[in-house]
C-alpha cells in the first residue's frame, strides 16, 4: 500500500523531478511534488513523496532524515492529515484592515 511522507526543509531550487530522483534511491515512487507558493510561484521549502509501499517510505525516512540535500539538513516522516482551519475573518470589504468609515 502506497504511503505518503512529507519532505521538509528543502532548498528552494528543488523540483519535483530533483525530489524524486533523490527519492528513488530508497525504492519506488508513486509521486513526487514541491509545493509552490501561488503568489509567487517560488517553492515553500517543502514537499510530498509517495513511496509504493511501506517498506519502501521507512527505508526513504532511515535513509534521508535529519540528512544534507543539496546543502540542506531535510526532515522526512510521515505525512500527517492537513488539520482543518477556521475560515479567514472578513474586514467588511475596508482595505488594510481599516474599519474607520468615510
Amino acid at each position: 500500500m502506497a504511503k505518503k511522507l512529507y519532505v521538509g526543509g528543502l532548498p528552494y531550487k528543488i523540483t519535483d523531478a530533483d525530489l524524486k530522483s533523490h527519492f528513488e534511491a530508497a525504492g519506488e515512487i508513486t509521486s513526487a511534488v514541491v509545493i509552490m507558493d501561488k503568489m509567487t510561484g517560488r517553492s515553500k521549502g517543502f514537499g510530498f513523496v509517495e513511496m509504493a509501499n511501506d517498506d519502501d517510505a521507512q527505508k526513504a525516512i532511515n535513509m534521508f532524515n535529519d540528512k544534507d540535500f543539496e546543502g540542506r539538513t531535510i526532515i522526512v516522516n510521515e505525512a500527517r492529515p492537513m488539520e482543518e482551519r477556521p475560515p479567514r475573518r472578513s474586514n467588511d470589504g475596508g482595505g488594510y484592515g481599516s474599519r474607520r468609515s468615510f
